[in-house]
């Protein structure tokens, strides 16, 4: 045990952990040069296009210092504010981080919320700093703001850089020196935390766990202990870039268990799996439950694929164990799934998910976040669905959830970002420069209004030098409206959205607007409106696509003309009480751009 070391590497979306991770398994002969790939551990076609990690990945090197050999299990961790819960997941799982700050960006909001968590579960921080090597670096700027946030000395601090390979010896022999070796008791009865499982479609569930305390053979009866379910260890082993099989992990190694299970919901992420004849008393503590921040309907296209939709949504849970889904039905799309993001960018991800791992074509309504709705009896009822709110007659009010946002960003863009924050309704509570010309300001604002597109517009008037990061602080009272948009009089509930009183009018403007444009012309006029309760608020028509009738009169009396005209007005308003409009899949997408 005195020679296993556990980190993980955490850092700002985009500071260069993967390229860093991939150097450190170069270093150490953990992957051929042939089987070395940009971004190694970045195993999904959808991680690579985007040049983000979405996944937490551990693998196991092995290196020798003066002497002696060391186990190094490493776990590289997505940077972006969506994914933070896999971030959380893979420090319950490590004694030590790797703190990495790019060398020209400096400290952003991930870095601090990152830290802060690694902190809270007592971690050796090592802070390094990368990207050295570029021409914009500002080493000695970035390494006092590191001072600041970390309170190390200035010689505690890496320089590095992914690139070149510069600071990986150094780097490594910090993490043997600095970080502790995890403590546990190989004579106890087992506890082995699961943190992370994926489908194998072949071998069924493969669970990754950390022994905490005593060891887990081959041949084993365990059972995990939040299921109370047994099972036997048909394969354990550890990970290497390809599984590599073992007859026992120990106390302090991080590795994988394949027990033939098939059911999704048997796992759970931050399970403690033990032996059935020598049981622990209780299960490992401190790990947190996720709490989703955004929840939007995803339905199968065809309503026949609703069963495979299902099964495609229980696997990739598996995988993503920040997804939380449950039954749901619409009027207009049928029946489908109400499912719980973590954000925007994470809803996209499991959207293209769906349809590239499991080929399901799906329709995802408008997201919103979960209200509380306070009846006059006195009842509190929680509203997912903008249809679930209850009629004016027997509702008291209404409470949306509120969160405390911290943006890091540079002077010059004080006045933009403050003018976005004050339309979506935020409130200015603190503001400190963190060096001259880097300010952190902290907005109390409602969730609801940075579900849409709150992240895209900060980055886009900040040019990108804004970065973002926010926690929950509760519900607070509202005036909430829901508006309806009608189709050809018919409600569309797919489209139905809760917005702010103030905001419903011109929200309501350019949703008819934009779906005047992405609705194809029908043969019969189709009027388009946005509603709160009976009182419509704005409108939009859709014209007649019309057939000349009055082509074969010529000459001869007007009246002949109008007799036609008549007769196609007639004819019009009979296939307009009978006609159907359908919705285009991008009209359900584009009201989530609306600027």
């Amino acid at each position: 045990m005195e020679n296993i070391r556990n980190f993980c590497i955490i850092a700002h979306i985009d500071h260069g952990k993967s390229t860093l991770a991939d150097r450190l398994l170069q270093f150490t002969n953990t992957v051929s040069v042939r089987e070395l790939t940009e971004q190694t551990l970045d195993d999904m076609d959808l991680e690579r296009e985007r040049g983000i990690t979405i996944k937490s990945h551990a693998i196991q090197m092995d290196y020798e210092l003066n002497g002696k050999k060391y186990i190094l299990n490493l776990i590289d961790t997505p940077g972006h504010v969506d994914f933070s819960y896999e971030v959380s997941r893979s420090i319950a799982a490590c004694e030590g981080a790797l703190l990495i700050v790019d060398a020209a960006q400096g400290i952003q909001a991930q870095t601090i919320s990152n830290l802060y968590l690694a902190l809270e579960n007592n971690l050796e921080i090592i802070p390094v700093l990368n990207k050295i090597d570029l021409p914009s670096a500002m080493p000695e700027e970035v390494k006092d703001q590191i001072v600041d946030l970390v309170g190390c000395k200035h010689e505690d601090i890496i320089p590095a850089s992914g690139k070149t390979g510069l600071g990986i010896e150094e780097i490594l022999k910090a993490i043997i020196e600095r970080i502790p070796h995890p403590i546990g008791n190989v004579n106890a009865p087992l506890q082995a935390l699961i943190f992370d499982s994926v489908f194998d479609s072949f071998r069924g569930i493969k669970a990754y766990f950390k022994v905490i305390n005593g060891e887990i053979r081959k041949g084993d009866k365990v059972k995990f202990m939040a299921t109370e379910k047994e099972y036997n260890a048909d394969e354990i082993g550890i990970l290497k870039l390809q599984d590599s099989p073992k007859e026992f992990v120990s106390t302090g190694n991080v590795g994988y268990l394949f027990s033939g299970i098939k059911k999704a919901s048997e796992v759970k992420v931050g399970d403690t799996i033990t032996h059935v004849k020598n049981p622990a008393s209780a299960p490992i503590q401190g790990f947190e439950e996720v709490k989703p921040m955004v929840w939007a309907g995803i339905y199968p296209v065809d309503t026949d694929e609703y069963e495979e939709l299902r099964a495609s949504i229980e696997k990739l849970q598996l995988n993503d164990a920040s997804l939380v889904f449950e039954p749901e039905s619409s009027a207009a799309l049928g029946f489908g799934f109400r499912c719980g993001f973590l954000g925007l960018l994470h809803m996209e991800i499991v959207q293209e998910r769906l349809e590239r791992e499991f080929n399901m074509s799906v329709i995802t309504t408008v997201p919103n976040v979960l209200y509380k709705a306070y009846l006059t009896k006195g009842d509190v009822l929680d509203v997912h669905n903008p249809s679930e709110l209850p009629g004016p007659n027997v509702l008291e009010h209404v409470e949306e959830p509120y969160i405390k946002a911290q943006i890091i960003t540079k002077s010059e863009f004080i006045g933009p970002v403050m003018t976005l924050c004050i339309n979506k309704r935020g409130i200015v509570t603190s503001q400190h420069f963190l060096t001259t010309d880097r300010i952190e300001m902290v907005f109390e604002m409602p969730l609801g209004e940075i579900v849409f597109d709150f992240y895209d517009k900060l980055k886009s008037i900040s040019k990108g030098y804004a970065s973002f990061d926010y926690q929950p602080i509760g519900y607070l009272e509202s005036d909430l409206v829901k508006m309806d948009i009608l189709l050809n009089a018919e409600q569309v509930d797919a489209l139905s959205a809760l917005v702010h009183r103030s905001h419903a009018f011109e929200l309501g403007k350019k949703m008819c607007e934009k779906l005047k444009e992405l609705i194809p012309r029908q043969q019969f006029e189709v009027p388009i409106q946005a509603a709160i309760g009976a009182k419509i608020i704005a409108r939009e028509t859709i014209r007649a696509l019309r057939k000349d009738v009055t082509a074969k009169c010529y000459g001869g009396d007007i009246s002949r003309k109008r007799k036609l005209l008549e007769k196609q007005k007639e004819g019009k308003k009979k296939m307009r009480q009978v006609g159907r409009v359908e919705i285009p899949q991008q009209a359900f997408l584009a009201v989530l751009k609306l600027d």
